[in-house]
């Protein structure tokens, strides 16, 4: 599930007949030349259709739905632009009838101040405002412009755009979402503790596996099997490996072919694998590296079964468009209120541990054998940005709930194992209060980006999670 595959908007051009015939035209040319930059698909009437290809009465809005049903699979999102006052009848009933279930971005144009007169004349600015309340009324969510009107060609719009096809990815990659669940949660995690239930009714499947058949498939390959020579030899062109023994690379090779066959087999998008302690005891090795591997590659890995926590991770690279990272909130940095180390045994991709390495796990190691515990990474993320953010379901209530925020990932000095980082958040005492308070898990996932925005939009306004947004 790469974010960087194109997004595919339908696209209506509200008009009024009264309003010059130009503006459509001129509204056309505008926005199929900014979504052609942007590399955006466009779905739109024609100039024969309808009357230069806008929508106006409700015989343009059974044309531009029809065309909208044709390409329901394709269309992610909506783009509603009004080239004048247009016709906020007509809007709606084009989304009402299209059947969509989409992110809609509503846009208009602004008025000069020396094309006031009625042949130059838009009205967009009050135009939105009735197709706004029009959808209110319908119960039909939709996303506005920084501005309440732009021009095309304004260098904000083209960043709304971005912002709002982020929001389209979000969305569609969560409805209809496949995660693995690999093994049974470890005892001493409740906190990871989650519905299914509450979850397929977000549509999010979650397909499981006993560890035990995972295992017995990895005991099927054998130790000199092409596929794992070869599968060690990717892992240490991944990262360097030294001082790793020559069996453990292959325990740990031989067990990512297991799952990455399982997860072939039954299309899954991200997986939870149990990992504290039984994989070290029944199988001798970390996942680590193999979930580094596949977060790296946008097929996002959590441990611990934290099932929550992957989809977390799916939403933010969705958002992003880069690898995101399951972390602990993990200990205080000195007495600075607003700064904490975020840590965990070594799973995060690749991007956020420039020269890192496969190492073992120090703490796993002192009760189980550190010759048990290789396949864990070791490195630290750099200064950067930082967008952080949790969803969780809550059975008490039924209900999906989520947090997001921004802050900063620092080069404070850090010495430790495992995979770290320093993060400073502004009011991050404020922030952990509200963790607790309302029951989140200790996990979080975090992204180099900043992108709690297009997160709490996609989360609040779409899914119809209960947000909060730390800003």
């Amino acid at each position: 599930m790469k974010p960087d595959s194109q997004v595919t908007l339908g696209v209506i051009i509200g008009s009024r007949e009264f309003f010059p015939d130009h503006l459509v035209t001129e509204a056309r040319h505008d926005v199929g030349q900014l979504l052609e930059r942007e590399g955006i698909r466009a779905i739109l009437l024609d100039e024969e259709t309808t009357h230069l290809g806008g929508v106006q009465t409700y015989g343009d809005a059974e044309a531009c739905a029809d065309l909208f049903r044709r390409h329901e699979r394709e269309i992610q999102g909506v783009l509603v632009c009004l080239a004048n006052f247009g016709d906020e009848k007509a809007v709606v009933d084009t989304l009402r009838m299209s059947g969509l279930n989409v992110p809609v971005l509503v846009h208009a144009y602004p008025d000069s101040l020396d094309k006031l007169s009625p042949a130059t004349r838009r009205d967009a600015f009050c135009g939105k405002i009735s197709v706004c309340n029009n959808l209110k009324q319908r119960n039909i969510p939709f996303t506005l412009t920084g501005r309440h009107t732009v021009h095309p060609d304004d260098p904000s719009f083209a960043e709304d755009l971005r912002r709002f096809v982020s929001v389209c990815r979000v969305v569609a990659g969560l409805r209809g979402l496949r995660v693995g669940a690999v093994g049974a949660r470890p005892s001493a995690f409740n906190t990871v503790r989650y519905s299914e239930k509450i979850l397929d009714r977000a549509g999010i499947n979650v397909s499981t596996v006993d560890l035990s058949e995972i295992l017995g498939a990895a005991e099927r390959y054998a130790r000199d099997a092409a596929e794992v020579k070869a599968r060690v030899q990717e892992m240490t062109s991944f990262l360097p490996a030294k001082g790793v023994p020559a069996d453990r690379l292959s325990q740990m090779a031989r067990l990512d072919l297991a799952l990455r066959d399982w997860m072939s087999e039954n299309r899954i998008d991200a997986t939870a694998i149990q990992c504290w302690t039984s994989l070290q005891q029944n199988w001798g090795c970390n996942v680590c590296t193999s979930m580094s591997m596949m977060s790296e590659n946008y097929l996002p890995s959590a441990c611990e079964v934290d099932v929550t926590g992957v989809v977390t991770m799916v939403a933010m690279q969705l958002a992003s468009g880069n690898p995101s990272a399951l972390v602990d909130w993990n200990n205080n940095y000195a007495d600075d209120p607003d700064r904490c180390v975020l840590f965990h045994c070594g799973n995060w991709a690749k991007s956020f541990i420039p020269g890192g390495r496969i190492a073992n796990a120090p703490i796993l190691g002192s009760t189980l054998g550190v010759e048990n515990t290789y396949g864990a990474l070791e490195g630290r993320t750099p200064e950067g940005p930082l967008t952080f953010g949790r969803i969780t379901t809550s059975d008490n209530d039924g209900v999906i709930r989520a947090y997001v925020g921004e802050g900063k990932l620092t080069n404070d000095p850090l010495e430790t194992f495992g995979t770290h980082a320093v993060a400073v958040v502004p009011r991050l005492q404020d922030l952990m209060k509200y963790v607790c308070k309302q029951g989140f898990e200790h996990h979080v996932v975090m992204s180099q980006s900043h992108s709690a925005a297009v997160l709490n939009e996609a989360f609040s306004t779409y899914l119809g999670w209960e947000t909060y947004w730390h800003a």
